[in-house]
């Protein structure tokens, strides 16, 4: 797999909004003027909705269609974070970034993203939507997208409110952003609340202590456990790049040895490293290194190749959990 690893060199363009609205009112009513203005300046419209509000936007948007004919085509899907099992934030701002860099690379114009929240990806605490906006801020920096996101007035979770006014730079009242004086720094955000821990799992089939000397081990533990998954040999070479750039960083940049644990299913390859080193950024490889920087490629090339890479950190240390499906 070609592994695109540059971003551009343009000034920041994105342009982060959130929109309250009261208890029970639909989140349609609230986005249909924004996507018939995006159609009006020709935007490509991009969409993170329930099943039920895309449904309602389309036909809002059906009478404005007929007088546009030559706005493009409307509401392009982005990938649903609708796995509550591997559920990730970090990945679903990966996922949403290559999707919105495809569809900016033609250079264009902006592209308008609309998005609301969802109870069911609220986990326990409505922590996923924190980090998912933190993310966002980091992994869409350089693109040229228009992202209004609807969140109710009264969710049912504190933090979903508190991570939605301090995560959005601009603030959609009345039909016009203003500036958001709650807004702060993305990375801020999640040094206040870290990213949450995925589920506890059971014993590994594979545990391997490592050092710097020892990550040929962690390339051949990772490819002896692909082995017998039926994956074609440019998949099991992709994830064991993923893993070994991961373990790499672990043991150059945590503490000399770490840990490789691996489960293997019909599911594909659940992969955990383990260091006890400091988490300095807690939103690593979310955005294409710049060719000019000396490093910085590992977390952001294993976040392409894996299905999802979750990052947290606790008081044993840092941690990355990876899976890959065949």
């Amino acid at each position: 797999m070609k592994v695109e690893t540059t971003r551009s060199a343009a000034a920041v363009r994105l342009e982060h909004a959130v929109a309250f609205r009261a208890r029970g009112a639909d989140p349609a009513g609230q986005l249909g003027p924004l996507a018939a203005a995006a159609l009006d300046r020709g935007e490509r419209i991009a969409v993170a909705l329930a099943p039920a509000t895309l449904d309602a936007l389309r036909a809002h948007l059906e009478g404005h269609r007929d007088d546009n004919r030559d706005a493009p085509a409307p509401l392009i899907p982005l990938t649903a974070a609708d796995d509550p099992e591997h559920v990730s934030a970090q990945t679903t701002a990966t996922r949403w970034a290559l999707e919105l860099r495809a569809l900016t690379a033609a250079g264009v114009g902006p592209v308008t993203v609309l998005a609301e929240h969802l109870d069911h990806l609220d986990g326990a605490d409505g922590g996923f939507w924190t980090e998912l906006d933190a993310a966002l801020n980091v992994a869409l920096a350089d693109l040229p997208v228009r992202l209004t996101c609807s969140y109710p007035e009264l969710p049912l979770h504190q933090e979903v409110l508190d991570g939605a006014r301090r995560n959005h730079p601009l603030l959609l009242a009345d039909g016009r952003l203003h500036r958001n004086p709650a807004h702060r720094d993305p990375r801020a955000v999640l040094t206040d609340r870290p990213a949450p821990a995925p589920p506890l799992l059971g014993p590994p089939d594979v545990h391997l202590p490592f050092s710097a000397w020892r990550l040929h081990e962690v390339r051949a533990a990772v490819e002896r456990a692909m082995a017998g998954s039926g994956c074609p040999r440019e998949r099991i070479e992709d994830v064991v790049l993923a893993v070994n750039e991961v373990a790499t960083n672990a043991v150059e940049h945590g503490t000399p040895d770490a840990q490789l644990s691996l489960w293997t299913g019909a599911r594909g390859l659940l992969c955990e490293i383990d260091d006890a080193g400091v988490l300095r950024d807690p939103l690593p490889g979310l955005q294409a290194p710049h060719p000019s920087d000396p490093r910085g490629r590992g977390v952001w090339i294993a976040r392409q190749l894996c299905d999802t890479l979750h990052v947290w950190t606790d008081g044993r240390g840092t941690h990355v959990r990876m899976r890959a499906t065949p």
